[in-house]
């Protein structure tokens, strides 16, 4: 009786607020309609599930679903939408949204841990939605309407061009991923690179790419820890690594791209940003069910501590660009592209792996579309060098 009376007011609640397209099954075979064309059904198939739905965060929304304290139909995008409504409809925020700022221990075996968690799923996974050159970070749609694969070439493009890469120069990219980017700088632009990731399974698939383009002599893809790099270099990046160095050590890690910076190099910082100014966790829940499930030990900062520890670390910021927007298709375009894959995904992991990543792509795009979370490049250069030596104008950007 106690549910029953819990769940009436809160099914009231929820009614009163707005007309969701939620359909609700119960194991009892009792059926609420919230509207008159549900797109979403919600089933909890036993009592013990309905303290999940009653508060619906979603950390709590999303662990119901991963773990199958509740089975749920509907397009993935359509059920995130869902489940942002009831969390806004039925949580009272505590501060902005709710949001609070944690901080976790980070140290190389930590820190080590937690890429191979999220990056070492396989490579065959990976390949089935991303895009040709498995470029894992937000893509760059110059006009809105190109491929992703295009979009995302257009995105290392635009970074290689913002930072002046001339040939010969040498060019270190910090969390390089499969490669995509050092390929791209050794061949069109003919620079000499070394890329570092954490993964084995980018590690060894990033280097057999290089021998497959031929590109041995240019390009080093190494195993390594970017706190144990040493040597110059010419050109620095770092695309979507930062978010996994930690809050309290971004004045170390900046100092560590500093000292690795020739004395008239260029660096670029491209990583998502929190829009909470004191870079607290994603609303409602978003950001416990990401560090839980997805990226552990994950830490967003707002951009003004970004450009405040950068110039603690004796960096000057030249440029700010934001992309969320860019973000927000670019998850869109993978979260569409998992669930069209959604046979062959199933066939390289199990059913709780499908289902975390299917509602972490699908609310990765909902939180970029609707400003939860953002995301900036930051072109910069060590402090105090000579204004005569910088670009007047943005125009070099897009020539």
């Amino acid at each position: 009786m106690f549910w029953e009376n819990r769940l009436d007011h809160w099914i009231n609640q929820v009614r009163h607020q707005a007309a969701l397209p939620l359909r609700l099954e119960l194991w009892n075979g009792k059926r609420f309609d919230f509207s008159q064309a549900p797109q979403v059904t919600v089933r909890v198939p036993r009592a013990s599930s309905l303290p999940y739905l009653l508060r619906p965060s979603l950390a709590n929304l999303g662990t119901a679903y991963v773990e199958g304290k509740l089975d749920i139909e509907g397009r993935a995008s359509e059920i995130i939408d869902v489940g942002s409504a009831l969390a806004r409809q039925t949580l009272q925020p505590t501060g902005k949204l709710g949001r609070i700022v944690r901080h976790f221990q980070h140290n190389r075996k930590i820190d080590a841990e937690a890429i191979r968690y999220h990056y070492d799923v396989s490579n065959d996974f990976y390949r089935l939605w991303l895009d040709e050159n498995m470029v894992y970070s937000c893509a760059y749609f110059e006009n809105g309407d190109e491929t992703l694969a295009h979009a995302q070439l257009k995105k290392i493009d635009h970074i290689l061009t913002k930072i002046q890469l001339q040939p010969g120069q040498t060019l270190l990219d910090i969390g390089c991923g499969w490669g995509a980017l050092v390929l791209r700088a050794a061949e069109k632009f003919g620079a000499r690179c070394v890329g570092v990731t954490l993964s084995e399974n980018q590690h060894a698939l990033a280097n057999e790419r290089v021998r497959q383009a031929g590109l041995s002599d240019r390009v080093e893809i190494r195993l390594q820890d970017y706190r144990d790099l040493s040597g110059s270099f010419d050109r620095i990046t770092s695309v979507g690594m930062f978010e996994h160095v930690g809050l309290r050590h971004l004045p170390d890690y900046f100092a560590q791209m500093r000292k690795l910076l020739a004395d008239d190099g260029l660096a670029m910082n491209h990583g998502i940003t929190s829009t909470d100014a004191a870079s607290g966790e994603t609303a409602y829940g978003g950001g416990e069910f990401i560090e839980k499930y997805v990226f552990p030990h994950g830490e967003l900062p707002h951009i003004s501590l970004v450009l405040r520890s950068m110039q603690e670390s004796g960096l000057e910021a030249l440029d700010v660009e934001n992309l969320r927007r860019h973000y927000a298709k670019t998850c869109s375009i993978w979260a569409a592209s998992f669930e069209a894959q959604a046979e062959r995904i199933h066939a390289t992991v199990d059913e709780r792996q499908f289902r975390i990543w299917r509602v972490y792509l699908a609310g990765c795009a909902y939180a970029f579309a609707n400003d939860w979370v953002s995301i900036y490049q930051v072109l910069c250069t060590k402090a105090g060098r000579s204004a005569e030596a910088l670009p007047w104008s943005r125009r070099y950007m897009y020539a």
